[in-house]
């Protein structure tokens, strides 16, 4: 599920999200903002989603990192994917994490990296 190109986006006045503008999907806030190098998107434990401004709105492109961070969301409010500052775990099995590398398989990968299970969606 994502937002569609002539959407219009209710901006909920009291609540914890109050000062956000735009939606991902209904009840989902989308935030843009400026990210890491090569990083396009972001899925937060808190329900929201940060998309790198330099994403074009209501492109294709943005399409396919909302759609890929709207499945992280929801394999975390089903307890299948869930991470902290030194560790992500995933069906199950946890993974170390430090300075932006996943101990994965014996290697550390950066963060975002395809080889990922997680990732592979």
């Amino acid at each position: 599920m994502f937002r569609l190109p002539n959407q219009k986006h209710r901006k909920i006045t009291k609540g914890r999200f109050s000062n956000f503008q735009e939606e991902a999907a209904p009840g989902t806030p989308l935030y843009r903002k400026d990210l890491e190098k090569g990083v396009k998107g972001e899925a937060n434990d808190d329900g929201t989603i940060y998309i790198s401004k330099d994403v074009v709105p209501n492109s294709m492109e943005e399409r396919q990192i909302l759609d890929h961070e709207m499945r992280h969301l929801t394999e975390m409010k089903i307890g299948k994917l869930k991470y902290n500052d030194q560790s992500i775990t995933y069906n199950g099995s946890t993974y170390p994490r430090n300075n932006g590398e996943i101990l994965y398989n014996g290697e550390w990968l950066p963060e975002g990296s395809k080889d990922f299970p997680w990732e592979q969606h």
